[in-house]
């Protein structure tokens, strides 16, 4: 949950699209990091969320530079990312970032039509009173404007996006999650655990602190969790959606400082916006492009 440094939005490019064909051969595969874990078995009962590998954590910083310099090479294959309708779309930071920490995906974005807002609140500092309460204004105000809008948010900032559908579910179209351990029942399995208790005395009362997820009824909207297994700063199984009619979790590789500006995760994030209101579909890897979506 621990933001990245703010990365200068990259210039306007050309949106013409190159033949899809063609795709595949635009940018050097992006080969997934693997581990040896596997997703818990439908039916059982699914392990614990422990801490990210120290070995994880510690490479974070060097993989989101990794994930920058992929995005830099796959701007021709992004030119023929799916475009949308042009609603409205909010971005959410994670911990200790601001809008700067988004804008790559925001800048992205908007250049395939979107009409993209970022939260406005300065630095996410986790849920106070004013973050809490500015939220739920930022999305009745542009609602208000704009009609129904979807929710992105990345790590912390995907636990509130899910928890505004919750509360305003007629308000909003989808949310889709970065990264964001909405089921983590420990803040200890984090690595952010000591900054968010530093910053727990801004919070709001334990009583206005919704219950865990798994009190939770499902969220009311269409939802796409996005993980990785090599996330360094938050347990990856603590990331996953229920699966249902309109939930799905999608896995990419990505280091978690990395999430606004992976390519995959971009690609994906595109896909699932383009999507005709009403008509949600499960997300499935376009030909010549599964292996940047391990097990998709």
């Amino acid at each position: 949950m621990t933001a990245l440094p703010e990365f200068p939005p990259p210039a306007s490019e050309d949106r013409a699209a190159p033949p899809l064909a063609a795709v595949p051969d635009a940018v050097p595969a992006v080969v997934p990091e693997p581990l040896p874990e596997a997703l818990p078995e439908p039916g059982s009962e699914p392990e614990a969320p422990h801490a990210p590998g120290l070995l994880w954590y510690l490479t974070e910083p060097t993989r989101a530079v990794v994930d920058l310099g992929q995005y830099a090479a796959a701007r021709q294959l992004l030119r023929a990312a799916p475009s949308g309708d042009g609603h409205t779309v909010i971005v959410l930071p994670g911990l200790g970032g601001a809008d700067g920490s988004t804008a790559v995906l925001r800048k992205f974005l908007s250049g395939l039509g979107y009409d993209v807002r970022g939260w406005g609140l300065g630095r996410n500092l986790g849920p106070s009173a004013a973050t809490v309460d500015g939220t739920r204004a930022l999305l009745e105000r542009v609602a208000a404007e704009r009609g129904k809008v979807s929710l992105v948010g990345w790590s912390l900032g995907g636990v509130f996006a899910r928890e505004l559908a919750r509360e305003r579910p007629e308000l909003v179209r989808q949310v889709i999650t970065l990264g964001s351990p909405y089921a983590l029942r420990d803040a200890r399995c984090t690595r952010v655990n000591p900054v968010f208790r530093l910053l727990a005395m801004f919070y709001e009362a334990a009583s206005d602190v919704p219950p865990p997820e798994s009190e939770r009824p499902p969220v009311p909207v269409p939802a796409t969790s996005v993980y990785s297994r090599s996330d360094g700063i938050v347990p990856w199984r603590a990331c996953l959606e229920e699966e249902g009619r309109r939930r799905q979790s999608v896995q990419v590789a990505s280091s978690h400082l990395g999430y606004c500006h992976n390519t995959s995760v971009l690609w994906l994030v595109a896909d699932r916006l383009a999507q005709p209101r009403g008509r949600w579909r499960r997300f499935a890897p376009p030909p010549g492009m599964a292996r940047m979506f391990p097990a998709a």
